[in-house]
């Protein structure tokens, strides 16, 4: 029989083991069995993501497959150019980007990326962008504001997160708050929007007027959303010296330099470069929807037409970068990733153009001193769905962050509730291998 003193030993035993176990979930330090092991971090320290708003289409880029014809009666299904092989053995590009194709050794496409939201544009970029569907009164991050906000700015004295394009709640910071947001700019020659000091106040008067507004800045208390305003708008006051706005001197740059990378895509793509070496985090780089074809690249009816322009201007504009990064050692510390927000089928429509597709569509990854293998998962005979290693948008963000040294099964703080980086996100593991 027990003894009064040993039933008080088994129950306290038992109510710390009871304790330990239901605490595991909750605390990082306390470990059990059935803990996952550490996933093997990647050592990228930049990430440069271009956005293809409006749809790339994967069977007139990087997964072509028997050749249609839009002009055909009836109409026959299958990409509208020709393939050629890369400097991947079999692996082929088409046409139009013969330049990425000789490099697509510092390359993998992932041609198995898929999800379920076609119909609505807005949703699909707002679900690559953030990983997660709109839901609720929550405002999920964007990745680069995840990635700001878990690395931040390599250099203090730039911002963490930047925005070549149009800004967008779906490229935001969400629930993390303003201070982890992008500083963005329109065009290349004006720099960042409202950063640049007006020629008639000079920096006296600029003092004078910075003095005057800190005691209201001040008062905003910590914590909350006009603290979060405070701590932004101090940000953007230290960033609006020339010491931050000369990295938009692209004229500083060897002529021959600038001719190589193209027009204006090309020019935001040379920017991101210098934005890097000024120790940046993560650049966002969008090429508009009405760049060089009218339409962008969502090529329903007649964009169809002028597409291949489109993408020859992407073919010189990412070559060039992924050669100067290299060139400049920067290319094994620098994640350059191609983002859609939905494929295209491989079937014309009544206008010769393409619909819409989730079922399988490309995104790329190169650089980023990952194990590069020109193309990883395979799609069927007209790209339309996926045979081999699906990619869920889940797993695409896991493995940017598994490259960037972030693990994707941490948890962000809405308030009191906490939230994982991504919805199970696998990292694709022969990345890392």
């Amino acid at each position: 029989m027990r003894t009064s003193s040993a039933l008080q030993h088994t129950r306290r035993s038992f109510l710390r083991r009871t304790a330990a176990l239901a605490a595991a979930p909750l605390f990082p330090h306390v470990t059990s069995a059935a803990e996952p092991a550490p996933l093997p971090l990647g050592k990228a320290e930049h990430c440069i993501f271009i956005w293809l708003g409006g749809g790339m289409s994967q069977i007139d880029t990087f997964d072509p497959k028997r050749r249609g014809n839009p002009k055909a009666s009836p109409r026959i299904a299958g990409s509208d150019y020709a393939a050629i092989d890369t400097a991947v053995p079999g692996a082929q590009f088409t046409e139009h980007l013969p330049k990425l194709a000789r490099l697509a050794e510092r390359m993998t496409v992932l041609r198995s990326v898929h999800h379920h939201v076609v119909d609505e544009h807005a949703f699909a970029t707002n679900l690559v962008h953030t990983g997660r569907m709109i839901s609720g009164s929550t405002l999920y991050p964007a990745i680069g504001s995840v990635v700001a906000q878990q690395r931040g700015a390599i250099d203090p004295s730039v911002p963490a997160y930047m925005l070549m394009g149009l800004p967008n709640p779906s490229r935001g910071p969400g629930f993390l708050g303003a201070r982890h947001g992008y500083v963005y700019l329109l065009d290349t020659e004006s720099g960042p929007s409202g950063f640049a000091r007006p020629e008639w106040v000079n920096l006296d008067r600029a003092a004078r007027r910075q003095a005057l507004l800190k005691p209201l800045l001040e008062q905003a208390p910590a914590g909350t959303m006009a603290g979060e305003y405070e701590q932004a708008q101090r940000e953007a006051l230290r960033l609006a010296g020339p010491g931050f706005m000369r990295h938009f001197k692209l004229a500083e740059e060897p002529s021959a330099l600038r001719e190589q990378y193209g027009g204006e895509f090309g020019q935001r793509c040379l920017l991101a470069r210098r934005l890097v070496q000024a120790g940046v985090r993560f650049i966002e780089v969008s090429h508009n929807l009405n760049f060089i074809n009218g339409t962008g690249w969502d090529t329903h009816n007649e964009g169809q037409i002028n597409q291949h322009t489109l993408i020859r201007d992407l073919d010189t504009a990412v070559s060039a970068l992924l050669v100067d990064l290299e060139e400049k050692k920067l290319l094994d510390r620098t994640l350059v990733v191609i983002a859609t927000e939905f494929g295209r089928p491989a079937e014309f429509d009544g206008r010769g153009g393409r619909g819409h597709q989730g079922t399988a569509f490309s995104m790329v990854l190169a650089g980023g001193g990952l194990r590069h293998r020109g193309v990883y998962g395979v799609t069927d005979e007209l790209a339309k769905q996926i045979v081999e290693n699906p990619v869920s948008i889940p797993d695409f963000h896991a493995t940017i962050h598994v490259a960037l040294g972030i693990d994707p099964r941490r948890s962000l703080m809405d308030g009191s509730r906490p939230i994982p980086i991504t919805e199970e996100g696998r990292p694709i593991a022969a990345l890392f291998a």
